[in-house]
């Protein structure tokens, strides 16, 4: 687990601008071995994916007295009662201002999605009402075309029977006349 600590510091103390000009290098550089403090970087063959790299990390016994060591932390100090209420007073106020920031956010959410909702309510109220015109609209020309309909058999209605009475009255015609 040291060793992968370690790696992740050099690799944080790596100069980015030395490891991305390795990368745009289609040729190999004719430095092809680095040193960074207790690394040491190999540059490998070029694969089909692009530049390799072999990166070996050095033990730390390897490490020579005179190089500066990697920055520990400095050592923790006593904190005094005081110190230590005004860190936890400042962290209940950090708690408090990230509580009021979720709330805050919440409630826009619920505003939206309060108007989201009112939005789709009164497009589908909008929906309904043209569907219920639409169904109007088609029953009243239904009711039209079959008063329509009805008028016109009313009508050959009173014409047969207008033809039958004439033809009874030509009959009773020729019957007199016969006769």
């Amino acid at each position: 687990m040291e060793l992968l600590d370690a790696y992740s510091d050099k690799i944080k103390e790596m100069s980015m601008l030395s490891l991305i000009c390795s990368c745009f290098y289609s040729q190999p550089h004719p430095n092809s071995l680095a040193q960074y403090g207790d690394m040491e970087v190999k540059s490998l063959n070029k694969r089909a994916s692009g530049q390799a790299f072999e990166v070996i990390l050095k033990a730390p016994a390897d490490l020579s007295p005179d190089r500066p060591q990697p920055l520990l932390s400095p050592p923790k100090k006593d904190l005094s009662m005081e110190e230590l209420q005004k860190r936890l007073e400042a962290a209940e106020e950090r708690r408090k201002s990230q509580e009021a920031l979720v709330l805050k956010q919440l409630a826009e959410k619920r505003e939206h999605e309060r108007d989201v909702l009112h939005k789709a309510l009164e497009e589908n109220n909008n929906f309904s009402r043209m569907a219920e015109e639409k169904l109007n609209y088609k029953m009243e020309v239904n009711r039209e075309n079959r008063e329509a309909h009805l008028n016109a058999l009313k009508h050959r209605l009173r014409e047969k029977e207008m033809h039958a009475a004439e033809v009874r009255r030509n009959k009773e015609l020729q019957a007199d006349l016969s006769g």
